[in-house]
């Protein structure tokens, strides 16, 4: 037995009913959000959210493969890889939710504008993907040549920690607008044409704290649960890195179930539940699209 557990990479076999609750779960919230991308015309969601789904499901997928047959390391590998990639989209998608919370909220309380929430912190999300893909190759690399994985191991936790730093700035920033807006201490003076829609105009007159409208008290508590579990995911992942490829953290089975494939459900789904869709206004977003058609028919 002690041989077979050497060659063993996952130092446990992956419990067979879980790997099928998760890739239940997962396929089930995929399968969502594609319909909702769809059916909202937020197309966006699909290289996001949509396709943390697919890497997660394939992720799961590998584990259940594994759990018949725990010596391969082809599902080893891929489950490793996509489990670690998948979540960098969702972070993509909750960094773009917050440019349009901040729009409609009012640009004057955050210290940066809503389009460079995703310019900014996207491309951290790309960089920190690239890094990953890049410490994941050579991680898979080793383990079919039957070497050490850990230098593949040690380029992967540089684009862990820098997607944990770019969650951890964002929700700054974040908590930064949410409170600035709750006791009406924008960052600057408000433009001519502040956008007043998530919350009642008259209520900023005065001085008194603007009231949030029902949707968007929603669309920011889904946002801030998807936040909140996409950062305990990271910092999981930051110890289970440090920790080593053959440490105790990655060869505890009941960890990664808690610490990685739960926050990542409970992210997904709560982007499912306080969907973008139906809690934030794009009454703008359509009139401007018509007046370009006209602006273009004119021409």
């Amino acid at each position: 037995m002690a041989p077979q557990r050497d060659l063993n990479p996952y130092h446990y076999v992956p419990t067979f009913y879980v790997c099928v609750i998760y890739l239940v779960f997962f396929g089930l919230s995929t399968a969502l959000h594609l319909g909702q991308a769809i059916r909202s015309r937020l197309w966006w969601l699909l290289p996001t959210a949509f396709i943390c789904g697919i890497g997660e499901t394939i992720g799961w997928s590998a584990r259940l493969w594994s759990s018949k047959n725990p010596l391969l390391l082809t599902p080893f590998l891929m489950q490793i890889s996509t489990t670690i990639i998948a979540p960098t989209f969702l972070s993509a998608a909750n960094f773009i939710i917050l440019g349009m919370v901040v729009r409609e909220i009012g640009t004057h309380f955050s210290r940066i504008s809503p389009r460079l929430y995703s310019i900014i912190f996207i491309s951290a999300d790309v960089v920190s993907l690239v890094i990953q893909a890049i410490g994941g190759g050579a991680a898979s690399a080793a383990a079919h040549n039957h070497k050490s994985a850990e230098k593949g191991g040690h380029v992967m936790l540089v684009g862990i920690v820098l997607q944990m730093a770019a969650i951890t700035i964002y929700s700054l920033l974040a908590a930064e607008v949410m409170v600035r807006y709750s006791i009406n201490r924008p960052c600057r003076k408000a433009p001519p044409r502040a956008d007043t829609r998530a919350h009642s105009p008259a209520s900023t007159l005065d001085g008194t704290p603007p009231s949030m409208n029902p949707k968007m008290k929603l669309m920011v508590l889904g946002l801030g649960i998807s936040t909140l579990f996409l950062f305990i995911r990271s910092v999981y992942r930051t110890i289970e890195l440090i920790d080593g490829w053959n440490g105790r953290i990655i060869s505890t089975q009941s960890l990664f179930n808690a610490l990685d494939g739960m926050p990542i459900c409970v992210a997904m789904y709560s982007l499912n539940v306080f969907h973008p869709g139906w809690l934030i206004d794009r009454t703008e977003e359509v009139e401007e699209s018509i007046e370009k058609e006209k602006q273009g028919v004119a021409v």
